[in-house]
Parts: C-alpha cells; structure tokens; sequence
C-alpha cells in the first residue's frame, strides 16, 4: 500500500479534528463552509482558517455569520504594493495567503488537541502541502472546479511553453483546444499561472483531492485520474460533491424572493455571471437589451466591478434612465449579492444564464435547472 493509501485508511487518521483552509474569492470560500457544515454533521470537530482581511464585503458578512468557536483567525502579511500591481485582487490575496503559509505550524501548534489532518484549497496548495508535510499532518486539497480542470492542473506544468498545440490528457479522454484554455495561462508573466503551475506540480504531495464533482457528470476523467492515466503519482481523487449548502434558520425573504414568489412556476431566467465576473457597461446594456427584447420574465444580477467593495455605479448609470421602468413587473435587476443556491431552488426558476463558472454549474446540476 502508499503512502497515500495508508494515509487514506480508517486505522491510520482518526478524523478528531480537521482544520480547513480556504483561499480568497466567494468561488472558494463558500464550498470549504459547505464542506465543513457536511463534516460537522459526521461529528468530525472542524475549524476554519479565516484570514483576515478579507477581499471583498460578501467573505467578510459569510465571515460574520459563522459561529466564533468555528473561526481560527489568521492575520495576513502585508503583500508588498509593489509586487503584482495591476493583478486581479483576489490573486494578489491568494499570494498574500501562500507567503504567509510558515505562519501556520507555530499557529496551530497552541491548539489542543491537534490537528489530525488539514483540508487546503487548491489555490494555496503549493505553500502548504509542504508544511503538512514536515509537520507529518494527512493533508487533503479540496479542488473546488471540474475533475477536467484538474487534469488540466495536474499536467499543466509538464507542458511545453509557448505551444499552439491542443491539449491532449489521458491518450485522449479528455481534449482541451489551446484556444479554450484559460486567457492567463498563454502569459508567462501571469500570476494566475505561476500560482497554476505551482499548485498543480505540489498535487502529487497531497493524501488525497477532494473534488466538488460526481461521477455521472465526469466518469472518464474521474477514472482516468485515479487509474494514473493522467499523471502517475496523484492521490486518489474524491469526487464529493455536488456540496450542498448550509441549511438555515427561516428568515424574511428578501424583496428579490419576494418578486420571485410572485411570478408563475417554471417562468423565470436567472442570469448572473457569477462573484468575480465583471462586465463593462456596453456589455451590460447589450445584454440589457437582449433580455428586453426576449418577452421572457428575467431575475439578473449586474455586476460591473470584480471586488463587490468598488461597485459604485447605480443600476440606472448601467442600464440607463427608463430600463427598469420598462421591464417592471417581468424583470428584476438587482446588484447586490444574493444566495444563488436559493435562487435557483425557486420554483419560479426555469432556466439560468450564466458564466459557467463549476459552482453555479453544480449548484445548477442539484437543483435540477439547466
């Protein structure tokens, strides 16, 4: 048996208690608090890293309102302003996070009873993999995009540079254009994917990826990981999602599902391109004026700015004086963040417009909304 396989065993990790680490962005972040609810619920004693301060104000209120005793707060190192200046800030926080790792032993090291093992963010993988390592912590990483995307990862950092080729893993089980890879990762210069190479060359580190994916929605590259056929040497490969969310107390609905309980069963498009996706305002007033045009009955979250801190134009500057006016009692535009899991759980839901992005894609997939 391997390392890893012995590692993975029921006789040798006692699942007493798991610290969970995320890394930046709401893409993150909420799967590690759906996996810690799923763990709680096993009464395996879970914590969860928050470092502070956050990027955006949607992680700092999802912060707020997890119980304290949960929390192990971690206050980040400055990243000097000068490094990265003009990246995307939630990359600049994610390598904020990796060179703050050595941070973490003497950290942890006041907390009894110890860790048993450590859950990790892919994104910060690279900077704590190796910690675990030499602490000799089990330590998992929680992939939080496709099982195809982590193919991608795991052999990214083999391949050569600059290449036109296609991308091809697994003798062709999986196909990936080089024009659909990811815009960052044809730039050498790129945090994005200095950060992707790295994590992706630390995987084979790890005990075991857990994969927010299930088998019937990826079944040949799930077996194809775990077979080797993508790189020899990964650790087994948990597809466990899709992660369900939290289950809350009932509270008052908020005006966006109070207009969504107002409309008919099955009559609704959801649109939003996600936490991070951005669009500039001709996009926004074309996309604007295609749903006005449909005669569909739509619920759209417009973003204009990546961090939710900086979105400081009013609905009426995007869209222009009249629009909501026009579209009243059919469409609903709003700005603010809004619990997607709920949203599309609606029974006014029908269909949803989106950047694809794999948790709206599982969120998706488990409430039965295409």
């Amino acid at each position: 048996m391997s390392r890893k396989s012995a590692a993975m065993s029921s006789g040798d990790i006692k699942l007493r208690r798991v610290l969970l680490i995320p890394s930046s962005g709401m893409g993150h972040f909420v799967p590690f608090v759906r996996l810690a609810t799923a763990l709680s619920d096993r009464r395996i004693s879970i914590s969860l890293l928050a470092f502070r301060p956050t990027v955006s104000n949607a992680e700092s209120i999802l912060l707020s309102s997890l119980p304290s005793s949960l929390l192990l707060d971690f206050p980040l190192k400055p990243l000097d302003p000068s490094l990265f200046p003009s990246a995307d800030p939630f990359f600049r926080q994610m390598e904020a996070i990796r060179r703050s790792a050595h941070l973490l032993p003497s950290l942890i090291s006041t907390y009894s009873p110890a860790f048993s093992s450590l859950i990790v963010d892919v994104a910060i993988a690279s900077s704590f993999l190796p910690l675990a390592v030499a602490e000799n912590i089990p330590c998992f990483v929680l992939f939080t995009s496709s099982a195809s995307m982590l193919a991608l990862n795991s052999v990214f950092h083999s391949l050569p540079y600059p290449t036109g080729a296609d991308v091809n893993i697994a003798g062709g089980v999986l196909k990936i254009p080089n024009s659909s890879l990811p815009q960052p990762l044809h730039d050498p210069n790129h945090l994005f994917r200095t950060q992707f190479m790295e994590n992706g060359r630390a995987l084979t580190q790890a005990n075991g990826i857990i994969a927010n994916t299930f088998f019937s929605m990826e079944p040949e590259i799930l077996a194809a990981l775990n077979s080797g056929e993508v790189i020899t040497g990964l650790p087994p490969v948990i597809a466990l999602g899709p992660l369900f969310p939290v289950k809350k107390q009932p509270s008052l609905a908020s005006p966006a599902l109070r207009w969504l309980d107002e409309q008919p069963e099955k009559s609704v498009m959801y649109v939003s391109f996600g936490s991070r996706t951005a669009m500039s305002r001709e996009q926004i007033r074309e996309l604007g004026a295609g749903l006005e045009m449909s005669g569909c009955r739509f619920f759209w979250v417009v973003k204009s700015a990546k961090v939710d801190r900086e979105e400081a134009a009013e609905i009426v500057e995007l869209l222009g004086e009249g629009y909501v006016k026009r579209v009243e009692g059919r469409g609903l535009v709003v700005k603010e963040w809004v619990e997607q899991e709920v949203v599309l759980g609606h029974r006014a839901v029908a269909g949803f417009l989106s950047h694809c992005g794999w948790n709206s894609v599982m969120e998706a997939a488990a409430a039965g909304v295409r």
